[in-house]
């Protein structure tokens, strides 16, 4: 992953099939100062150019030849396991919450998981890239907010406050307990009371590790059934 102090461009690898998806992500990325080594349009080709180029960060779709399934994800698990340096961004095309939660327990750090309605926001875009490059984890706030809504039979979430379903939300997004302050307009001291509070009201053991942290209130969170949301 990207060191914060490095003042080298970003340096991407994006797989997608869809050609004016493709050449859109190139253009834009390269004019916001990102340095973009290559493209491919499978899963297989993906796997295979991490291993010669060594990018920071990797933007995949989720569904690519030749079965248009899950792809992108297998793809991601691989370079987990071989090239644990680079980070990863999925991009869908629907809101698939199982999806997202299997991503994020397959991989440790440096993680997103973005609907591609969502990119046409370059802002957000490019603060998910920089953020995984990190090793922290970005996901859709469309996801987090759909399974944070989501009713269930004696639901928990009805024991948190107004607040605490915010930084609920927020903390599935993987933000930092210091980004929701700054996003909340409250202490981080206040932060951290609140995250203790949604812990121990949905029986989520607490954790200091921030992707641990997201994966846990995304397993919660998930539909029971373990479908698509």
């Amino acid at each position: 992953m990207a060191s914060e102090a490095s003042t080298a461009p970003l340096r991407l690898l994006i797989a997608e099939d869809d050609t004016l998806l493709r050449e859109g992500l190139v253009r834009i990325l390269t004019e916001r100062g990102f340095e973009v080594l290559g493209h491919v349009e499978t899963a297989q080709d993906l796997v295979r150019k991490v291993g010669g180029l060594h990018p920071d960060v990797v933007i995949v779709d989720i569904r690519l030849p030749p079965t248009h399934t899950d792809e992108g994800l297998r793809a991601a698990a691989a370079i987990g396991e071989r090239y644990p340096e680079v980070s990863v961004l999925v991009l869908s095309q629907y809101l698939e919450s199982a999806y997202a939660t299997r991503l994020l327990s397959q991989r440790v750090r440096g993680t997103g998981y973005l609907l591609k309605d969502s990119i046409s926001d370059i802002e957000s875009l490019i603060d998910a890239i920089r953020r995984i490059a990190r090793g922290e984890t970005a996901v859709a706030p469309a996801i987090v907010a759909r399974l944070v809504g989501r009713q269930r039979v004696n639901d928990p979430l009805e024991e948190l406050t107004k607040r605490e379903r915010e930084i609920l939300g927020l903390m599935a997004e993987g933000r930092s307990n210091r980004a929701i302050s700054e996003s909340l307009f409250i202490s981080e001291k206040t932060v951290e009371t609140h995250v203790r509070s949604i812990f121990a009201k949905l029986g989520i053991p607490a954790t200091e590790d921030d992707h641990r942290r997201v994966l846990a209130v995304l397993t919660y969170l998930r539909p029971q059934s373990g479908g698509s949301a």
